[in-house]
């Protein structure tokens, strides 16, 4: 295996290890077979459920940011805030000794998954900590506003969610802008819409999807100018 892409402390990397390490074992645990996403009886058992991005998924997002220089990026779904601390430290890495900060713009619709973030974030540090933005409830409200110029926007939420919070996000992202979207093949039809949107004439967006566990789409935003 290779090694990990990601520079941090050696505590952070200890964070990370067990929060991953939680997450499998909570999936690996999950009933069989699953009631149908989107349905009040699959959020109940999911609402106290990490969710978290494969840590595979959360290194390549990691180096994408390092390698684009962003600076403002928003995550769609953050549920225990693991992939956040990947976003946290390439936007502090790429914003170090730069007279304005970087920011994650961090959302997370369940207020007890929030809390929880914020331990996680506590425990990884105030470098950390202090360039994310964490806002809670309905993102189609929280995202309303001060968003900055976004360079990165990951959608990791419910699949009926994602072109709403693009459609939401896209008027702030500049030209080069990146957009990531978990799950694309486990949940293709899901993202029917979204699909359509992005790869229709004219739309400003290449979209193509990775070979990761479950799929992982790369979208590139090039408006016409």
């Amino acid at each position: 295996m290779a090694p990990t892409p990601v520079i941090t402390h050696p505590h952070v990397h200890e964070l990370l290890k067990e929060l991953h390490a939680r997450s499998l074992a909570q999936e690996a645990n999950l009933p069989s077979p699953m009631p149908p996403r989107c349905t009040p009886e699959f959020d109940r058992i999911m609402s106290d459920k990490f969710v978290a991005l494969d840590q595979d998924k959360c290194e390549f997002v990691y180096q994408l940011a390092r390698a684009i220089g962003a600076k403002t990026v928003v995550e769609a779904g953050t549920s225990f805030g693991v992939s956040t601390i990947y976003l946290a430290l390439a936007v502090a890495q790429n914003t170090s000794g730069l007279y304005t900060p970087g920011k994650v713009i961090a959302t997370e619709y369940e207020p007890g998954k929030a809390s929880k973030a914020l331990e996680h974030w506590s425990r990884a540090g105030e470098d950390i900590r202090s360039v994310i933005d964490l806002r809670v409830g309905d993102l189609l409200e929280t995202l309303t506003n001060d968003l900055g110029i976004v360079d990165l926007l990951l959608l990791d939420i419910w699949a009926p969610l994602a072109l709403p919070t693009l459609k939401l996000v896209q008027p702030n992202m500049r030209r080069g802008a990146v957009i990531i979207v978990d799950n694309t093949l486990d949940s293709y039809l899901g993202y029917g819409d979204l699909f359509e949107y992005v790869d229709s004439l004219g739309s400003g967006f290449q979209r193509v999807t990775l070979p990761y566990s479950k799929g992982l789409d790369f979208i590139v935003y090039e408006p016409r100018m």
